[in-house]
Order: structure tokens, then C-alpha cells, then sequence
């Protein structure tokens, strides 16, 4: 068994018995989580006083309501999940399932469980292993997802390693972990103008790249990487060279960017800071290890300047990069984008539990939605091996 796959099977048995002495309770398991995962607030520890001050309102969600609106969350994607498995009815159907894995993951659910939200796994993660492309390895051809898809099915398939229901479902896990993991790598390796290379676009034969696909394969190969399957450190070191292209700044001779601010730009080139691609850039780069890169405090500091808002463009999606890429920041980082997107979050939550999107992602569904809700809530729990430091 993996170490990483030993120590997430021992922190579900402590959970588990935690739940065994508070019977009736739901709140057993939550309770643990917020023991283990709940920091200090920021409140109580010493301000740098070159920072915004966080907001002391009591106004700002405390850890139970965030607790109860994931539980709410968690039952609204239940009643979506369809008879073969999947989650949703709209497009994208083996993607939004794989969002539905995760989901589920980070607030501790494995697919072993004898229990409702345990069931539901199982019958998902066989869904996604059922329409795998076995030849190609290409899991975002399908469903027309594209390397959007391929890269967040390769994560989840890599953060469930060794987590299968059984060995039949551990086995397929990583043999497609794997396939999945060899097309990022050598999507990669496309002969593309020096600007973009290193990065990855929306087919794995695609000459040039972004930094929203790319943030995603590079979440893959992380993961994958922590679980033993082979990675060449040169993949990591070409992905970073490209997110540094890819920051709206020019950057001196060490790397530090010129401007007073800067973020980071869907393709290299642009000078416009906007908010999910700045998220995006912040979670890349720590992702590849880079936490004390100049690029990484600038966009950070941004982004403590400039909270999203609710009709952002592609809230949702940035949400999550926000909430993960200013936990890995820590500190005071941390604790003023956690308090802010519990804040926009609990507020918008729909009566059954969902959460509708605005803009664009309204046409991707409220399972897309609800899904990323989660995950960006779901941070303080640290299941995901991808959230921990």
C-alpha cells in the first residue's frame, strides 16, 4: 500500500470511530474535521500591518454553518447522480462525474463505505472507468470535454489511488491513472512556438497552450507524482517556465515582476489582471513547488486587494483556485479568502442545497456548480492529498 494511501485509510478509521462514539449525531465527523483542520483565526494572531484588516464582523460564517451548507451540498448531488453512475444530465457527463468524486473526497467519503454517500462513489468511480477511452488514454474525448476534462478525470483518478471499494476497482484506477498521466506528458511534449511551450491547450495535439488547462494537468501530474508514478522533473520545471510567461508583468533578470502589481493572464502576453486566472497562476505555481516564488506573493497580494465577487466571470471556477492557491499562501491570506468565499457562498446556496451559476457557467448546470462550491468549501477538511501543503 502507498504511505499516502495508508495515511488517508488511517485518518478515515479515526473519523469513523469518532462517529461510533457520538451516535445519532451528524455532527461527529464534522467535529473532528473542524478540531484537525480549523486554524486560529486571524483575528487572534498578530497583524501585519501592511495587509487590509480582515473583517472581525460576526457577520462571517462560523465553522458549523459551513459544515451544515456542505452536508446540504453533498445530499443535492445525490438525488443528481443517475442510474449508470454519473452525476448531472446535461454534457460533459464523465468530467462532471469526476467533480462529483472529488466533491465527495474532500469531505471524507471513500468508496468502501456501507453507507449512502459511500454507494454513490462506487457507482461513480465505475462510471468514469467504464467510459474511459482504453486505447488513447484521451479521457476528455468522450464526452467532449477535451484536456479540460482529461486533466481534472487524471487528477481525480490520482488522488483516489489506493482507494478503491475493492482491488478490481484499485487495480482499474491505476492502470487508467497511469495512461492518463503518459497523455499529459507527452501532450506536452508537442512542438509549439517557444512562448508556449511547457503548458497545454484544448487538444492534446494543440501548438500553443493556456493557463486554465494547464493548471489542471499540472494538478494531475502533482498528485500522480506523490503517489509514486514516475514524473520527470523536467515536465514540472517546462510547466513552471510557461506560468511565469504567463504573468502580466515583465519580470526582471531573477524572476521579480516590474510592475508594483501582477497576476497572471489566460495566455501569455496580456497585461490585464483578472481574478480566475490570477487564482489559477498562484495554485500552478505552489502546485509545482514554487511557495516563495516572487509571482506567487504578487498574485497572492493581489487577490488579497481585490476579493472576487459573486457575479465575477467564472466565479465558481475561480473559487476554487482562490480558496486552495490562498491556503497553500497561508496565514492572513488564508484566513481573508476563506472567510470571504464562505461568506458569498453560504449567502447564494440555493434551498435544497445547490448553487446556481451566473453568466457562463449557468449552462454548464448546477452539478458543475455545486461540485466546485464544495471543493472550495471543502479546503478545511484537508482530505484531498492535492490541498495539503
Amino acid at each position: 500500500m502507498h504511505d499516502r494511501s495508508f495515511h488517508r485509510w488511517l485518518l478515515t478509521l479515526c473519523c469513523l470511530v469518532l462517529v461510533w462514539q457520538a451516535p445519532g449525531s451528524v455532527s461527529g465527523f464534522q467535529q473532528a474535521s473542524q478540531t484537525v483542520a480549523e486554524q486560529p483565526s486571524a483575528q487572534q494572531e498578530l497583524q501585519d500591518p501592511t495587509k487590509p484588516p480582515l473583517d472581525a464582523s460576526p457577520q462571517v460564517p462560523q465553522p458549523d454553518q459551513v459544515d451544515q451548507a456542505i452536508d446540504r451540498a453533498i445530499a443535492y448531488l445525490l438525488t443528481e447522480q443517475q442510474e449508470n453512475g454519473s452525476f448531472g444530465n446535461r454534457s460533459h457527463d464523465t468530467t462532471m462525474t469526476a467533480l462529483g468524486v472529488m466533491a465527495l473526497a474532500c469531505v471524507g467519503t471513500t468508496p468502501d463505505q456501507n453507507d449512502q454517500r459511500g454507494q454513490a462513489m462506487r457507482r461513480a468511480l465505475d462510471f468514469v472507468l467504464t467510459n474511459r477511452q482504453e486505447e488513447s488514454g484521451y479521457f476528455g474525448k468522450r464526452d467532449g470535454s477535451r484536456m479540460y476534462g482529461h486533466g481534472i478525470i487524471t487528477l481525480m483518478l490520482s488522488e483516489m489511488l489506493g482507494m478503491g471499494a475493492d482491488q478490481q476497482q484499485d487495480n482499474a484506477i491505476q492502470e487508467q491513472c497511469e495512461k492518463g498521466i503518459q497523455l499529459i506528458l507527452e501532450s506536452q511534449k508537442q512542438n509549439k512556438p517557444p512562448i508556449f511551450r511547457g503548458g497545454w491547450r484544448y487538444t492534446p495535439d494543440a501548438n500553443d497552450s493556456d493557463l486554465s488547462v494547464s493548471v489542471w494537468q499540472v494538478m494531475a501530474l502533482r498528485s500522480a507524482k506523490t503517489d509514486g508514478i514516475e514524473v520527470p522533473d523536467q515536465a514540472i520545471s517546462q510547466a513552471i517556465d510557461y506560468f511565469r510567461r504567463s504573468c502580466t508583468s515583465p519580470l526582471d533578470g531573477t524572476g521579480v515582476p516590474l510592475r508594483e502589481e501582477a497576476g497572471f493572464s489566460y495566455t501569455p502576453g496580456s497585461d490585464q489582471i483578472k481574478f480566475t486566472m490570477t487564482a489559477a497562476g498562484l495554485l500552478a505555481m505552489q502546485v509545482c513547488g514554487q511557495y516563495e516564488s516572487p509571482l506567487v506573493e504578487k498574485s497572492a497580494d493581489w487577490l488579497l486587494a481585490h476579493p472576487p465577487k459573486h457575479d465575477e466571470r467564472f466565479f465558481y471556477y475561480g473559487a476554487y483556485y482562490y480558496a486552495q492557491g490562498m491556503y497553500q499562501r497561508g496565514g492572513a491570506y488564508h484566513e481573508a479568502a476563506r472567510d470571504h468565499i464562505r461568506q458569498i457562498l453560504l449567502e447564494k446556496q440555493q434551498a435544497d442545497g445547490h448553487w446556481e451559476g451566473y453568466g457562463e457557467e449557468a449552462g454548464a448546470g448546477p452539478v458543475y456548480t455545486t461540485c466546485l462550491a464544495i471543493l472550495s468549501l471543502g479546503v478545511k477538511y484537508h482530505y484531498l492529498p492535492i490541498y495539503q501543503k
